[in-house]
């Protein structure tokens, strides 16, 4: 098992929710961290698709004039899923 190695850092949070989560017993740590790493993957995600969104655009226009190469194996429940 890797252990990934902690920073420390400072959160300006407010007071009653801070005293809410301790009163509850949550780690705010663990909670600020998996948000975090919620927000960098969502944060990535966001800058691929607008990253690649000129390729999927030119995909999606050359479909529209030659079809898609592999419409007629192309299968969901009840047919084809490819629609032009």
């Amino acid at each position: 098992m890797v252990v990934a190695a902690k920073r420390k850092t400072s959160l300006t949070l407010d007071s009653a929710t801070l005293a809410a989560a301790k009163e509850l017993e949550i780690n705010v740590s663990a909670v600020a961290e998996t948000a975090l790493i919620k927000a960098i993957a969502d944060a990535r995600r966001e800058k691929w698709l607008a990253d690649n969104a000129k390729t999927f655009a030119a995909q999606s226009d050359w479909h529209a004039l030659h079809g898609h190469p592999f419409a007629d194996i192309m299968t969901a429940p009840g047919g084809t899923s490819w629609k032009p």
